[in-house]
């Protein structure tokens, strides 16, 4: 995912901006992992092989987003 993306998404569930923390980069600049956040209703979305799952809760499949949450424990919030 390109860095600049982040000014064209919005939250699924309130389209409120996200703010974007980076964990992974590829030589380019591009985010390979990464998690989008809603301040608003506290929502994460994680960028997994630098594609942005923006699912609602109904649709998402949890047991995809392990990876990154098991592999970046620290730099996630609580």
């Amino acid at each position: 995912m390109k860095p600049s993306l982040i000014n064209k998404l919005a939250c699924p569930l309130d389209k409120q901006d996200l703010t974007l923390k980076t964990f992974l980069k590829d030589t380019e600049g591009n985010i390979i992992e990464g998690m989008l956040y809603c301040q608003h209703c506290g929502r994460d979305y994680p960028i997994i092989y630098g594609l942005p799952i923006l699912s609602p809760d109904e649709y998402r499949e949890f047991g995809l987003e392990k990876s990154i949450t098991n592999h970046w424990p620290k730099e996630l919030p609580g």
